[in-house]
Order: structure tokens, then C-alpha cells, then sequence
């Protein structure tokens, strides 16, 4: 894709989505987009990544055929319900830290670890609220990124590289991966990427280590969580282009040519003490990541890889070992929102329907409203992707204006539904809000104002 074809699409992306309701000011796109022209040499390649994951996300979205939704009274419970219970020492809480949440959060067992505008992390008791250290932000904290693992002790999240400016005043760019420890806050040790991609392609915690897409373009690293040294380092061939993956803590890589149109995508797994590459199998086409649970990979294919809007596709299903399944899947436009919960697909289309995509089976399971409002396809910030909790079998959804609904994973009925309080939104492009577990209570974010409840499920 060429870099005039990567701005084109950055436009495309940035006048549909939609940001909490409340539409951006008419030269959004263009402030942006001279902003991307001086960091173009830095975010090429992190924008063709974003901008891959976005289009497959928008590909394997739902329909936007159901009517507008009514506010219906609380409907009754299921009796299959499971009762939801609060975990050990949780009260309701609400907290609003200035710059420590807009960028998102992270929970990680009673920890809630969030950025911001001011804080590249901050550590949260999940259970209380309280604010337990945070580290500056360096120069700007203005992303869309946030602390996304933790692992023997570790915390890693993303901050800029530098403070410096360039002689036009403009900031220069670059992103570190960051390791802070999680007890006291004390930033260990930082590693410069060499692009400003900072999905979730770019670092993940693998067994003993984290897998980072430094320090080339071509290459992973595995680092010690605590010291930041090199254990081992993959690399490959110019003109190919790798996703990375991990399943039970063991780092794939899914390797096709960079085409348009290549013949084959190479699923490759990584031994994760020593890096010893050995190819599991070879799939037909560009294979596009959807996403993993537990044991397996789900994967899309198409041979449109523009038909965002109408098309024939197929879903994949490969466990670590290479066994695959494999079924048809129809595109039908763009969702609102979606999330891979268990071995489903949870998608909310614009019209505020919710539906459940069997990605074992190929089927769809239900499809019904979500039961919380959504933003026009035009307005900025997006909604926040549905949060599945296995143990109580609900699917959670929560919309722009606070309200929130659950609908039973398994058949779609809904359990509950209520409101809660976040605020007005703030003027400026920001991250969309979002809806966290910890154990069964909710902990919803908007911003930086984070609010934790427990909902009634199964009472």
C-alpha cells in the first residue's frame, strides 16, 4: 500500500468513526493529517497496521437492519442466570483522576492500571478505587494506547521516545515500550520501537518473556520482563510482512508476501526460550488476524480484500498444533463495535442490533437489540466492545450515554440493564469509553472518570 493510499484510508477511517456522540470539529481530519506528514517517515507502517485492523474489524461486522431501540423497563431474569457476586474486599467506587484514564485501562487480577494525559500509567486498586502510584506522562499523552500486560511482576505499557522538538516545533516522534514495576511504580527499563504501531501487534507477554516488534520493522525480540535484555531475536525476508500471535504463551507468526494479493499466508511457531522457528502449516491467501482464545486462533480470509461493504470471506479456526476448520462467511457492512468473547463473535451493528457469529460452526446463534443506545456512524469518539464473562454466561454492553444492558451469551435473552453516571464528554479527539471485569463487578470508563458497580445478575 502506498503511503498516498494509507492517508487516504487514515481520512476514510477518521471521518467514520465515531467518538462518543459528539461530532469532531470540521478540520479534524486535515489537522491530523498534517500532523501525520511530519511523523510520516515514523508512522507509516504503525498506520498500515491500524488501519489492517481496522478494516477487518469493519469487514466482519453485522447488518445495520433493526429498528431504533425504546427504553424498555428492567426485563426479568433468566433462570439460568448465575448469580453475580462481588469479589473479596469490592465496594461500588467512583474515581476521577485527572489525565490518568483517557488513553484506557487494563485489570490484572486487583489491580486496574490505566494512561492518560498525564500519566503514561497509574495503578488503581480494582476493588477500592484507590489511586496507588502513577508515572508521568513524557512529553504528550495523547494516544489511543494504554498498559496492555503484566507478567511476573511487570507492567508494560507504551510512552514516547523523546521530549525533544524538531526545529519547527513539532514533536519527532518515536514510541518506547516501557516496564514499569508493578508493586512501586519504578520505570525499569525502556525499549525504542522502530515505528509508533502501538496495537496490539506490536508487544505481548509470552512464557518468560515479552515479545516485542523491535528493533527493525522485520524482527521480534523477546526480553526479559525485569531487565529489558535481548533473550533471542526472529527476523525475516524484506518484502514479506508477519502478524504475531500468542497462544498459551507461545509467540506464531502469520508470514505472507506484501501484495495485494498473495498466494499464501505461513503460520510459523516460535519456541519461546530459544526462538527455533518451525512452520505448523501454509493457508491460502492473506489471512487476517481476528483474533485468539485460549488454544486457538480465528482468522479471515477473502479474495476482495476491499469488500467491506458486500462479499463472500471465510473464517478459520487454527489451534496450535495446525488443525483447522474452516467455513464460509458472509460480509455484510460495518459494525459499531465487536469483540471476540469465547468462540464467538459479538457484534452491535449501527442500528443497535447485537449478534452472536459462532466461529466454530459458522453460524449465526441470535440476533437481538443490544439494549443501550449507539453513536451515528459520523460521530466521534467510538463504543465500547463488549465485555464477555464466561462464569455468569452474559455478554455486557455499554453505550455512549452510560447506559448499560446484559443479554445471555448462549440465546441473546436480556438479563439486565441499567445506567450509570460518567459524565458529559470533553471536546478533542480521545479513545473510546470502555466496560472492564473484575471478577463479576463492572468497572466502566469514560475518560478519566471510572466507576465500579456490581450488576444484578441472576438476583
Amino acid at each position: 500500500m502506498t503511503t498516498e493510499q494509507v492517508e487516504g484510508k487514515v481520512r476514510e477511517t477518521l471521518h467514520a468513526v465515531a467518538l462518543d456522540g459528539v461530532r469532531a470539529p470540521g478540520d479534524l481530519v486535515e489537522k491530523v493529517m498534517r500532523r501525520r506528514a511530519r511523523r510520516r517517515a515514523a508512522l507509516a507502517a504503525g498506520s498500515v497496521a491500524a488501519v489492517a485492523a481496522i478494516a477487518a474489524g469493519a469487514a466482519l461486522g453485522f447488518g445495520g437492519d433493526g429498528a431504533p431501540q425504546d427504553r424498555p423497563p428492567r426485563p426479568a431474569v433468566s433462570p439460568t442466570a448465575e448469580k453475580a457476586t462481588p469479589p473479596d474486599g469490592w465496594q461500588p467506587w467512583r474515581s476521577d483522576v485527572p489525565g490518568a484514564g483517557e488513553r484506557g485501562c487494563l485489570v490484572d487480577g486487583s489491580a486496574l492500571y490505566c494512561a492518560g494525559s498525564a500519566y503514561d500509567a497509574a495503578k488503581f486498586d480494582a476493588g477500592t478505587g484507590e489511586r496507588l502510584w502513577t508515572v508521568k506522562v513524557n512529553r504528550e499523552g495523547d494516544g489511543i494506547d494504554h498498559p496492555f500486560a503484566v507478567l511476573e511482576g511487570v507492567v508494560f505499557a507504551y510512552r514516547n521516545h523523546t521530549s525533544h522538538n524538531q526545529l519547527d516545533g513539532d514533536y519527532a516522534g518515536g514510541t518506547d515500550l516501557m516496564a514499569v514495576d508493578a508493586a512501586g511504580g519504578k520505570v525499569l527499563w525502556t525499549a525504542q520501537m522502530p515505528q509508533d504501531d502501538r496495537t496490539g501487534q506490536a508487544a505481548m507477554v509470552i512464557d518468560g518473556a515479552v515479545l516485542a516488534n523491535t528493533p527493525s520493522l522485520r524482527t521480534v525480540s523477546a526480553l526479559d520482563p525485569r531487565t529489558g535484555q535481548k533473550k533471542w531475536s526472529h527476523s525475516w525476508d524484506k518484502g514479506t510482512v508477519c502478524q504475531r500471535a500468542a497462544l498459551g504463551g507461545v509467540p506464531y507468526l502469520l508470514c505472507s508476501l506484501d501484495t495485494e494479493k498473495p498466494a499464501v499466508t505461513d503460520v510459523v511457531r516460535l519456541d519461546p526460550a530459544s526462538g527455533r522457528a518451525v512452520k505448523v502449516t501454509t493457508l491460502p491467501g492473506r489471512q487476517e488476524l481476528m483474533g485468539t482464545s485460549e488454544d486457538r486462533m480465528f482468522l479471515f480470509h477473502t479474495d476482495d480484500p476491499t469488500a467491506t461493504a458486500g462479499g463472500e470471506g471465510r473464517v478459520t479456526v487454527l489451534n496450535g498444533s495446525g488443525q483447522r476448520t474452516s467455513h464460509p462467511y458472509r460480509v455484510q457492512g460495518q459494525a459499531a463495535t465487536s469483540a471476540i468473547v469465547g468462540d464467538r463473535l459479538i457484534t452491535v451493528s449501527f442500528a443497535g442490533k447485537a449478534s452472536a457469529y459462532s466461529l466454530t460452526t459458522g453460524r449465526v446463534l441470535w440476533s437481538r437489540p443490544a439494549g443501550v443506545d449507539v453513536p451515528d456512524r459520523n460521530a466521534m469518539p467510538g463504543m465500547a466492545s463488549p465485555v464477555g464473562s464466561a462464569q455468569l454466561g452474559v455478554v455486557y454492553f455499554l453505550g455512549p450515554g452510560g447506559d448499560v444492558s446484559a443479554l445471555d451469551l448462549r440465546t441473546g435473552a436480556q438479563l439486565w440493564r441499567d445506567h450509570v453516571d460518567l459524565g458529559t464528554p470533553g471536546p478533542g479527539l480521545r479513545g473510546a469509553p470502555q466496560m472492564l471485569l473484575y471478577g463479576d463487578a463492572l468497572i466502566a470508563r469514560n475518560e478519566s472518570k471510572l466507576v465500579s458497580f456490581l450488576p444484578r445478575i441472576g438476583d
